[in-house]
């Protein structure tokens, strides 16, 4: 070993030194990035929620809103999956949101207007992405939902493209939580993004709700990273944390070494519902996430 290896060994160990030790880890093992959705902890303030992601190496806060967006800012982290905006149509049909939005056709101007505004808010804070839905069936039919989701979202690609920022479709189970939600299959995401044709249109790949709908979850996800731009965690059954293992059916370590694999440079959001203080749960899952 050189000298100046030595020295360069020296002072890299004195700068992970001086990191908290989930984030020496992080830095050490050149682990994936980590996020938390703040839904999940409603009864912790954000100032002070932001203040112990830092803490613990997170480097994200998701899922807020952009009067929201100073206060993760403060604390150096960034929000790498921003809210979807949500709006009246003339008719008085909130859409935007889980049940209504993007597979029908009468929902697409107030959507596209609604998304145009979001994702000039979202270039402008620095951000990278904002989450979006195709909206529940409701009798429509898979291929005519897709082919509507395809016809509205291709309208805002061009403000997407301009300003870097990535709208990203969620896949989320519709035999526990979501009834009748339409985008609750990877195909179907995977064939939708395929239809747009952007490099601005990704898929959220939800863990615990792929793993209602599919299983399979490394093989999926491995054989369509390239349409995947954002993940989801949470222990299965019961959308809870992941700790004891034992208790429940998805093994972490492994997911998260595949997704690794990948060549993944997004976020991991940590989604799951604590069973007992807030913040150990959180902790706990950061570093079992850590590989």
């Amino acid at each position: 070993m050189s000298r100046r290896t030595v020295i360069r060994s020296v002072a890299g160990a004195a700068v992970l030194a001086s990191l908290p030790r989930s984030r020496a880890a992080a830095a050490d093992s050149g682990s994936i990035r980590q996020s938390v959705c703040k839904w999940c902890y409603r009864d912790i303030p954000l100032d002070a929620f932001c203040a112990a992601a830092k803490e613990m190496g997170l480097e994200s806060v998701e899922l807020l809103n952009p009067d929201e967006f100073a206060t993760v800012k403060k604390h150096g982290l960034t929000c790498a999956m921003v809210n979807s905006p949500t709006g009246k149509t003339p008719q008085g049909v909130v859409v935007g949101g889980i049940p209504k939005a993007w597979n029908r056709i009468e929902h697409h101007d107030t959507l596209v207007s609604l998304y145009e505004k979001r994702i000039a808010e979202v270039a402008a804070a620095g951000f990278e992405n904002v989450i979006c839905f195709s909206g529940n069936r409701d009798g429509l039919a898979d291929e005519k939902g897709l082919e509507h989701c395809a016809l509205g979202l291709k309208r805002i690609m061009a403000a997407a493209e301009k300003h870097r920022v990535t709208v990203v479709m969620e896949l989320l189970n519709s035999k526990v939580n979501h009834k009748d939600y339409m985008c609750d299959r990877t195909p179907w995401g995977v064939e939708l993004a395929k239809r747009i044709g952007s490099e601005r249109f990704k898929l959220l790949y939800d863990i615990y709700h792929m793993q209602i709908m599919e299983g399979d979850v490394i093989r999926t996800l491995k054989e369509n990273a390239a349409y995947i731009g954002h993940y989801h965690t949470a222990g299965n059954p019961g959308r809870n944390e992941f700790e004891p293992q034992d208790q429940q059916e998805l093994n972490y370590p492994p997911i998260m070494r595949a997704i690794k694999a990948t060549g993944f440079k997004g976020f991991v959001g940590q989604e799951f519902l604590p069973k007992r203080d807030p913040l150990t749960s959180l902790r706990a899952a950061v570093k079992l996430c850590a590989v």
